[in-house]
């Protein structure tokens, strides 16, 4: 609508332009009754030279402007290493035209009415987008598996390090265990009065020690089988991403082959499999050792 405004405003110009240069004959040619014929044929030829001129002018202009329109969505379409394809024999294409004329004329002529509700307004069918929106719906689902792939990760690795410092806990309660069992014997040895009471508060000791390092080691390994499940999970993610992956680039390598669109989505590929890659080394780091 923006557009069609512009050009609205500026064909209106190039009128009121040519509507001038007849004004002009007429207030200073037509000043006589009666004129010769070789006097009509010079103020014919005159205004022929000027209206040309001005209709020319606002020609070459408009193809400037339209070049600019073009220039500026193909740019956009290069950011995203799409290929767009133009029809020049759609522009002669009569219904369309009038549809383009309908449109103009229930957007622009009703600009200080207020539309009905029932007013069904024309609509510019829409382009066949072709290969450029299996390539968009690629890459959207790319940056879609590549920031799961990252959160799970992310997941994982604090779930690692927690498992780690339950690990480190685990092996300070044996320590304690180890300890409190030396001690045990130490007071077995000393033969003292008060060694059968010493050793039953020990024994009570142990006893509730080692229900403790049970029930954590018990977490411990059922933390440790969902992180096991958990990985072989990604695992299966990352080898199902690669295989879209690679349906994806032959279907690319099909619409794009020896275009520069091509090599570049080629190697947006190779990133996304090389940052697959990276992920995969990562999480074998988490994996248990057999």
């Amino acid at each position: 609508m923006n557009y069609m405004r512009f050009a609205r405003f500026k064909r209106g110009l190039c009128l009121k332009t040519v509507d001038s240069c007849f004004q002009n004959l007429k207030d200073s040619r037509l000043v006589e009754e009666t004129f010769t014929v070789d006097e009509v044929t010079d103020m014919l030829d005159g205004l022929q030279t000027v209206v040309h001129s001005e209709v020319e002018s606002e020609l070459i202009n408009t193809t400037y402007t339209n070049v600019l329109v073009l220039r500026q969505i193909f740019s956009q379409a290069e950011k995203w290493y799409l290929k767009l394809q133009t029809d020049i024999s759609e522009l002669e294409n009569r219904e369309l035209l009038e549809q383009v004329a309908e449109f103009e004329k229930s957007e622009c002529t009703s600009s200080n009415k207020k539309p009905s509700a029932d007013l069904i307004k024309p609509k510019l069918a829409p382009l066949n987008e072709g290969g450029s929106e299996l390539l968009n719906k690629t890459v959207a689902y790319l940056q879609e598996e590549n920031e799961k792939l990252k959160t799970r990760l992310k997941t994982i690795e604090t779930q690692a390090t927690a498992a780690l410092d339950e690990k480190t806990k685990l092996e300070k309660l044996l320590k304690d265990l180890q300890m409190i069992q030396g001690d045990q014997k130490g007071f077995i040895k000393s033969g003292t009065t008060n060694a059968n009471q010493d050793i039953t508060e020990l024994e009570n000791k142990v006893a509730a020690l080692k229900c403790q390092f049970e029930k954590t080691l018990n977490d411990s390994t059922a933390n440790q089988k969902f992180l096991e499940e958990d990985l072989v999970t990604t695992k299966h993610d990352l080898l199902k991403v690669r295989d879209q992956l690679s349906i994806a680039e032959k279907e690319l390598e099909k619409k794009f082959q020896q275009t520069a669109a091509y090599r570049n989505m080629k190697e947006i590929l190779t990133k996304k499999n090389e940052q697959i890659k990276d992920l995969r080394k990562k999480l074998s780091k988490y994996e248990p050792d057999d």
